[in-house]
């Protein structure tokens, strides 16, 4: 699946990639909560969050909204990990139904469901759709 940026990822994209020197894989705009995610290229976290966190805090004040990292792997299940962190995983499980669908069975205890799910399920939604774009799984269930 290949991804299209309107003008404000590609916006934010160049602003995240210049501030912090991290290559950006992919930007998602979340005007309701006024957050930003930006997935960058495994081996860059670093670069992106900075010491203590500074670099990603000039991020967050040049946008003026919240500002999520998450590092890629190419490893689909420990990409869920990343996305779905801080909640604590016991397994993440890919499997390919007969019908070509790709799911990813996700088992935790119900304290870091609560986590994996998030407020209203934003938190698993944007894993879902992260997951579909960066890793064409179709879908996510929790255990």
């Amino acid at each position: 699946m290949s991804i299209k940026f309107g003008a404000n990822e590609i916006r934010f994209i160049a602003l995240f990639e210049n501030m912090t020197g991290a290559m950006v894989k992919d930007c998602i705009i979340d005007d309701d909560n006024n957050k930003v995610t930006f997935v960058v290229k495994q081996g860059d976290m670093g670069l992106a969050i900075g010491k203590r966190g500074s670099t990603v805090s000039k991020v967050q004040r040049a946008v003026d909204r919240g500002v999520e990292v998450i590092e890629l792997n190419e490893d689909p299940a420990q990409f869920i990990r990343n996305v779905l962190s801080p909640a604590e995983l016991q397994s993440v499980k890919i499997s390919t139904r007969k019908s070509g669908e790709k799911i990813a069975t996700v088992a935790t205890d119900n304290t870091n469901k609560r986590i994996a799910i998030g407020k209203n399920g934003i938190n698993i939604e944007r894993a879902k759709l992260l997951a579909n774009r960066l890793h064409n799984i179709d879908n996510i269930i929790l255990k």
